[in-house]
């Protein structure tokens, strides 16, 4: 057996006798034993998927075989390591988190049932990534699936839990049975359920037929990828769960989802058209849209960042069909561009999103609540969490030098790229998509600012917060390891976009046009016109040599002639450049302007108010408000309540409202499908009133249709 081999074994050994050691594991000291276990499954996890990566080989073996389905066999390629390497990194990180998170259920919940799911969750993903037949891909997705709601549904006594549990199995059952019906499609055109027979049959497959099986995968994995329309789960799971759990829901399974889709549609069944390009392009932009403003305006720590998932998601999904499009178009250097971009920031995301549930985990175990109205202060108390939370909020923001700023900067690029396709329609289709995700990207700064600003500066607005304290060190040191990455992956794009290049089959020449080689000693320097050279080494795109190893620190798209440059960035040098003004800043300050004055304390003015209470500061619905009336036709909230109340003699009252909003989704589709169900049931239960000679006739009625059908059907035949 090959070391690969060896190790995706002790993968699934260590969850497998995890999940059963932790039951004869004190309870006190399962939190312990989960992050250790998970972590060297983790570790082993992200052995295999680098070696994969780095050598580009595949690794294969065969499993069983079950007559007459076929072999079960298992298969990791560049593909699937790439998802399986930012997989490990999440679970690594969420791993070590729950050394000290999970000690806050001790004696309140079953941590021994939380250790066992959790490691089967995580072989689950491993199994998913690696299966190599429909069947093992669809028994390890349903095995996630289970999983993953025993996991939302740890906090069982909670009325919270239980309906997020059952809404995210119901919907995520019926995206799965449309998979089922997308690979049967197949199987039947294929006689096998094997990958490679999958893939030979999708290329026999009618446009009927391949539109059926693009429709079916892409809603059916994209209920688990958290699209809109089908995302109404999202928002109400990922908060009901733990956070370490709601770091892996983000950060993995949704990606899961992603996968799903480019495994079916993009390397077994390559539907590469206009029309599905266009498809995936209007819901993608759609989803990051919907998922913002809902984000913006939420209030519950973990509910803003399950619904900046979709936004992010949707990103993602807007650069695939963008790059569908390009492709469709005969444009494989565009197409290449945007699929590095949208995988870019399928990585990104699942590191600053991680993150991010992370810091809302400790904030809420430490202050005790998750509401940013109640928060405020913190950033004394819990300094390295606010520092660790405040990266991933730049990065989440898109931000320089950080990792979100360099894909949603790729992504928009691209997106004004469509000035290159012929057709006028399909233009103004990029030119409104581009707009939302221009507009989605703007929102995201608000929502940001508001969440960090409500949570961690200014005074507290709770007794909670006012006596936080700042967390353990392992719950500090995940979030430091993903901070770095997203600082790494934001200041050094040019080595990131290379890998990215190599290892997806779609943008295997992407890498030369997104980063040209202007170190002299890089290979294909030479290649370069000598005046598009001279010119950009005087711009200081030469800075760096014998520094830096690779081919230069500038990303850049070149063009003709008459236009060498297209787009051109380096994070590396701007953050050279945020350093440099900084500490100019500093000087200015420090040295000049404030030289010569003394400094005082006193106590600060408030308005002629003996107290400044936490009712008078500015809230987070306060913040969001302006996004709220703006777009009120889209939320249309219910008001719940709405009281008034003096707080202090110069004030003369203080205005609270709550009020309820519908999910979008949940209006336009799944409650009128909901309504029309019920009365459609509620006509039928008029049947059911009891006369035992009615239910006879409506046998013999059933079993005339039956007949008669029947019947049909033999003239038919005949």
């Amino acid at each position: 057996m090959t070391t690969d081999g060896s190790l995706l074994v002790l993968v699934f050994a260590l969850c497998g006798a995890g999940a059963l050691a932790g039951l004869a594991v004190p309870e006190r000291r399962t939190p312990a034993f989960l992050a250790w276990v998970g972590s060297l499954a983790a570790l082993a996890m992200l052995w295999v998927s680098a070696d994969v990566l780095r050598s580009g080989g595949v690794f294969k073996s065969e499993l069983w075989t079950i007559e007459p389905l076929g072999t079960l066999s298992v298969s990791l390629d560049r593909l699937s390591a790439l998802f399986q390497f930012v997989a490990a990194l999440v679970m690594l990180a969420s791993s070590i988190f729950s050394a000290s998170y999970l000690k806050r259920y001790l004696g309140h919940y079953s941590l021994k049932a939380l250790n066992a799911w959790y490691l089967l969750l995580l072989a689950s993903i491993t199994l998913i990534l690696i299966a190599n037949d429909a069947l093992l891909f669809l028994l390890a997705w349903e095995g996630m699936s289970i999983t993953s709601y025993l996991l939302v549904n740890f906090e069982n006594e909670r009325d919270e839990s239980s309906h997020a549990g059952y809404l995210m199995l119901a919907m995520g059952e019926a995206g799965f049975m449309a998979v089922i019906v997308g690979f049967l499609i197949l199987a039947a055109q294929g006689g096998s359920l094997e990958f490679s027979a999958l893939k030979a049959a999708g290329a026999n497959l009618g446009p009927l037929a391949r539109w059926l099986v693009f429709l079916l995968t892409f809603f059916g994995f994209g209920v688990k990828a958290g699209l809109v329309p089908v995302n109404t789960w999202l928002p109400r799971a990922h908060p009901a769960a733990p956070a370490n759990v709601s770091a892996i829901l983000s950060g993995v399974i949704l990606n899961l989802g992603l996968y799903g889709i480019v495994r079916l549609n993009l390397d077994l069944v390559p539907f590469i058209t206009l029309g599905a390009g266009i498809v995936v392009l209007i819901v993608g932009t759609a989803s990051a849209l919907v998922g913002i403003l809902y984000a913006t305006t939420e209030n519950d720590l973990k509910a803003m960042l399950a619904h900046s998932s979709s936004e992010n998601i949707g990103i993602v999904t807007a650069g695939l069909g963008a790059g569908i499009v390009f492709s469709a178009y005969g444009r494989p250097m565009l197409a290449g561009i945007a699929f590095i971009a949208a995988f870019y920031h399928m990585i990104n995301h699942s590191l600053y999103k991680a993150l991010l549930f992370l810091g809302a985990g400790t904030v809420d175990d430490r202050a005790g609540t998750r509401d940013l109205n109640r928060l405020g202060g913190l950033i004394r108390a819990m300094p390295f969490t606010a520092g660790a939370v405040l990266i991933g909020t730049l990065a989440i923001s898109a931000l320089p030098p950080f990792n979100g700023f360099v894909s949603e900067w790729l992504t928009l690029q691209t997106m004004l790229r469509s000035v290159e396709l012929p057709s006028v329609p399909i233009k103004i289709v990029f030119a409104l998509c581009g707009a939302g995700l221009a507009l989605t990207a703007a929102l995201a700064v608000t929502c940001f600012v508001k969440m960090f600003a409500m949570g961690f500066l200014g005074m507290a607005r709770s007794d909670g917060a006012a006596k936080a304290v700042e967390a353990p060190r392992s719950s500090i040191v995940p979030m430091v390891f993903l901070a770095a990455l997203c600082f790494l992956l934001g200041v050094l794009p040019t080595y990131v976009i290379p890998v990215l290049s190599r290892e997806l089959p779609w943008s295997a020449a992407s890498a030369d046009a997104l980063v040209p080689p202007f170190f002299a000693s890089a290979e294909g320097h030479s290649t370069l016109p000598p005046g598009f050279v001279s010119e950009f080494h005087d711009l200081g795109a030469q800075v760096g040599e014998g520094a830096f190893p690779g081919r230069g620190l500038v990303v850049l798209h070149r063009g003709g002639t008459q236009n060498p440059v297209i787009f051109a960035m380096s994070t590396s040098y701007m953050l050279v450049a945020l350093i440099g003004l900084l500490v100019l800043t500093w000087a200015v300050i420090r040295l000049w302007l404030t030289r010569s004055r003394r400094r005082m304390r006193r106590v600060r003015w408030d308005g002629g108010v003996r107290r400044l209470l936490p009712e008078m500061t500015y809230t987070a619905t306060g913040f969001s408000n302006p996004v709220r009336v703006i777009f009120d036709a889209m939320f249309r909230p219910t008001t719940v309540e709405d009281t008034r109340e003096t707080v202090a003699e110069h004030f003369r009252m203080a205005i609270r409202r709550d009020r309820q909003t519908v999910h979008i989704a949940d209006r336009l589709l799944l409650r009128p499908a909901k309504n029309r169900v019920m009365a459609l049931a509620g006509q039928l239960a008029q049947m059911h009133h009891g006369h035992i000679n009615a239910y006879i006739a409506y046998v013999l009625l059933a079993l005339l249709l039956a007949l008669a059908v029947g019947l049909g059907a033999v003239t038919a035949a005949s």
